[in-house]
Formats: structure tokens, C-alpha cells, sequence
């Protein structure tokens, strides 16, 4: 077995582009319920002040456009906050392998001793690596980066503008749809079941326990429409 075959592999779970893609799964599952709980006190605070359906549909749509857009800017601006830090470290470790690459070398053999090889295999490993391709071994072992598997602005603004998109469909429709005499008690129920299922699957990605997070989201959900309901009764009560 060669130096190179000793170096500790990455499991599947482990390798940058999975982890992207839990990232993404994450941030859209988050953002399906931002679109959720928002849209959906939105939509109830303006029926407890009328049961005219024209002012709820336009505050919901409304409120769709808005959060849409705030969430795709939002994630963008942060994204590419996060990329040019990303391209910073990488040049800046460029620089230094041009610049001192024995001391580099020493570093990456040091990071290999850590993980529990000898002082001779790590530093063959590193060697070895370093033959191979100098950059990559570099920045992967000491920066846990790809340079080329960066995170992407637009594809984080597009995926977190359209979940919440999708989650802001669903009580909107509920409002919409449902008579009048049920219209209050149906979007309560829609957003509480939609909420128990984003956070199921927020649970299951992230494994904690699923009873504990749908729970959670839950009664947060239920208090959001408690009181924009409570308010929009308050208000449409008082003709404000």
C-alpha cells in the first residue's frame, strides 16, 4: 500500500458537493416555511379584520412577491459574501505555497500527523499529495474547499426564492378556496399539517428527533396566526 493509499478517506457524507447539496436541501426546506408561517399570517391577519376575499388575496399575493424577492436578494448578497471569502482564502493560500512552499509542505504533513498517522507516513502522504497536485492537496486539507465546487449565488437565490414561493402557495390557496363560514379554522389547518411536514423532513435531514422539531415549527406556526388573527380582529373591530 502506498503512502497515498494510507491518507484517510472521505466518506460519501463527508465530501464537499454532498454537503452542498444538505446545504441546499436545508435552506429550501427553511425557506418553504418562512414562506409558510409568513404568508399565512398575512393572509388571517387580514380575515380577522374583513371577509372580503379581494383585500386577503392581495395582501397574500403581496406578501408572496415581497418575501419572494427579499429571500432570493437576501440569499444571494449572503452567498456571494460567502464566495468571495471562499476565493480570498484560496488565493491567499496560493500566495503561500509560491512564496514558502517548504513551510507548506511541513503544515500539510502536521495536519496528517494530527489525524493519527506516524511522522513518516505523514509526511509521505503529504509528499506524495503535494507530486500529484499541490493546490488541491493544500486547500482541501487545511480549507475543506473545492475551487471547483464553490457556492453559487444564483442558484442559492433562485432555489430560496422558489421555496418560498412554494410555501406561500399553499395557504393562500387554503384562503382562497375554502367558504367563508370555514375559510379561519381550514388555513389553520393547512399551515399546521404543511408546517409538520417541512419540519419532519427539516428533522430527518438534520437528525434530531422529528417529535421535538415538528413541535417546534408547529406551535410557532399556531402563534403566528393567533395573533395576526388577534390583531386583525383588533383592527377591523376598532375600523383603524
Amino acid at each position: 500500500m502506498t503512502a497515498l493509499d494510507a491518507r484517510p478517506q472521505k466518506s460519501t457524507s463527508e465530501t464537499p458537493s454532498h454537503a452542498s447539496r444538505l446545504n441546499w436541501l436545508r435552506a429550501g426546506v427553511l425557506g418553504a416555511n418562512d414562506g409558510i408561517i409568513s404568508t399565512a399570517g398575512l393572509v388571517v391577519g387580514v380575515a380577522g379584520a374583513t371577509t372580503a376575499i379581494g383585500p386577503i388575496l392581495t395582501a397574500g399575493l403581496a406578501g408572496l412577491v415581497a418575501g419572494a424577492v427579499s429571500m432570493a436578494l437576501g440569499e444571494y448578497v449572503s452567498v456571494s459574501s460567502q464566495r468571495d471569502a471562499e476565493k480570498s482564502l484560496i488565493e491567499r493560500e496560493r500566495r503561500k505555497l509560491t512564496e514558502d512552499p517548504e513551510a507548506e509542505l511541513a503544515q500539510l504533513a502536521a495536519i496528517y500527523q494530527a489525524k493519527g498517522m506516524s511522522a513518516a507516513t505523514a509526511h509521505a502522504v503529504a509528499v506524495e499529495l503535494t507530486e500529484h497536485d499541490v493546490y488541491a492537496a493544500h486547500i482541501d486539507a487545511q480549507l475543506r474547499l473545492d475551487p471547483d465546487d464553490l457556492t453559487n449565488p444564483s442558484h442559492a437565490a433562485i432555489s430560496s426564492g422558489v421555496a418560498f414561493t412554494l410555501g406561500a402557495i399553499l395557504p393562500i390557496l387554503a384562503v382562497w378556496l375554502a367558504p367563508d363560514s370555514i375559510r379561519i379554522p381550514l388555513t389553520f389547518v393547512a399551515v399546521l399539517i404543511a408546517l409538520a411536514a417541512t419540519g419532519s423532513a427539516s428533522a430527518a435531514l438534520g437528525g434530531a428527533g422529528h417529535v421535538r422539531a415538528v413541535s417546534r415549527i408547529v406551535v410557532g406556526g399556531a402563534a403566528a396566526m393567533v395573533i395576526t388573527y388577534a390583531v386583525g380582529r383588533l383592527l377591523g373591530v376598532s375600523g383603524i
